[in-house]
């Protein structure tokens, strides 16, 4: 990052107020009885209300429309463990984002512990004040055990966007690049270069979108996970394959697809020209990708690339699916964000990338041209298409799978933010 960059990156986040997040009054406090309407004594009545039938918490609180944003700061986007207080200006940035796309009040919280089973009682023990818990920036493999722990245990939707966030995405934009490519998912070879929360996401609902087992070969930082490794954790042994193949030269030879969400300039130009005709390579390692786009397509002019930077095409990002995913959920109030609910997700992401783009999205783009293709083949995050649209999949999947305790909205979709 420049010195310019890296100054107003500290300018934002401490000008004109610190932070990124304020309070808001929804109800008028001016006068004498209003006070007496919002606290004491007209305050006992929704109390006493809320006392009899837990669910009217919903018609006299905010719940219905507050998540809460949560960490532990072991695996800070690509910075690693730096604790949990460094982690809040993510998390805030988290809660901006929920309220800038899908109107929805969020508050972070930082729990300072190590053990994964204070994280969980800490979570599960005030997850009923929220609509909704997404989980952030916990490392593997501890993440996959509590995220396990508090779906069961909690009364709301529980999401950790960096495996889910970033699987519905990836496949999104996986499915739409083989498409242009001329390839089905249910015939490629996929290598994934990494084995942590996110790639075992990706790869998992990629199996979902209709890829096999048998396809994917995946790599942690000691090679190819094959059967015949000790060395590894339950989760990663899902992954273990009866194979010769031992490194990533083995693995990406003749390959259709590279899944990368590892390290930096760990996918060499030699590698790259082995793989198969017409490859397609997501290498979302930030802030530095798996290989440098300019680097790859000096390689090969036949491929469709991925990043999860901005400053590139074909930006890999959660936030075409987060905030649409909890609007849906809780305007539904679904109990889960299920299988069901993320593909729904998948496919209304895919599907705007097929659609003229507005104007108003080339312009926020400085007015470059915008049509399905090798360069454009996930919407980009300002698309107002992607509330209307996820959400009302989202929402819909919800009530078709039995998990929402509403009924899909009369008022669906949301209007665009």
């Amino acid at each position: 990052m420049s010195d310019s960059l890296r100054q107003a990156a500290l300018d934002y986040h401490a000008l004109p107020t610190p932070g990124k997040l304020s309070v808001e009054l929804t109800t008028p406090a001016q006068t004498q009885e209003d006070l007496s309407l919002a606290y004491s004594p007209g305050v006992a009545e929704p109390v006493g209300e809320i006392a009899k039938d837990p669910e009217t918490a919903y018609r006299y609180t905010g719940k219905g429309n507050l998540v809460a944003v949560i960490s532990d700061g072991s695996a800070i986007l690509g910075l690693g463990n730096l604790g949990p207080l460094a982690s809040k200006p993510v998390m805030e940035g988290k809660s901006l984002l929920f309220k800038r796309f899908a109107g929805i009040n969020s508050v972070d919280i930082e729990v300072d512990t190590d053990s994964p089973e204070q994280f969980i009682q800490t979570v599960a023990a005030i997850a009923n004040t929220f609509g909704g818990i997404n989980l952030e920036d916990i490392k593997a493999p501890e993440c996959f055990h509590i995220e396990e722990v508090l779906i069961e245990r909690c009364p709301v939707p529980v999401f950790h966007d960096d495996q889910h966030g970033t699987a519905i995405v990836t496949v999104a934009g996986m499915l739409n690049a083989l498409e242009i490519q001329g390839k089905e998912i249910s015939g490629v070879r996929m290598v994934c270069l990494g084995a942590g929360a996110a790639a075992t996401a990706c790869c998992k609902l990629m199996l979902a979108a209709g890829m096999r087992k048998e396809q994917i070969t995946m790599l942690d930082s000691r090679g190819v996970i094959h059967s015949g490794r000790t060395d590894i954790n339950a989760y990663k042994g899902e992954w273990a394959r009866d194979t010769d193949m031992r490194t990533l030269d083995d693995a990406i030879a003749g390959a259709d697809v590279f899944l990368g969400v590892s390290g930096p300039d760990l996918l060499s130009a030699e590698q790259l020209r082995s793989m198969a005709p017409r490859p397609v390579v997501f290498a979302c390692s930030n802030p530095n990708p798996e290989i440098a786009p300019e680097l790859a397509h000096s390689v090969r002019d036949d491929l469709i690339m991925a990043t999860g930077r901005s400053d590139y095409p074909n930006q890999v990002n959660n936030v075409l699916c987060f905030p649409f995913i909890f609007r849906g959920a809780l305007d539904v109030r679904a109990v889960c964000i299920n299988e069901d609910m993320k593909l729904a997700a998948i496919e209304a992401i895919r599907a705007i990338a097929h659609l003229p783009v507005p104007d108003s999205v080339r312009e926020g783009y400085g007015g470059v041209e915008l049509c399905f293709g090798p360069d454009y083949i996930l919407p980009k995050p300002i698309d107002p298409r992607l509330l209307p649209r996820v959400a009302a999949a989202v929402a819909r999947a919800a009530v078709n799978s039995g998990v929402a305790r509403l009924p899909y909205p009369g008022h669906y979709p949301p209007e665009p933010r």
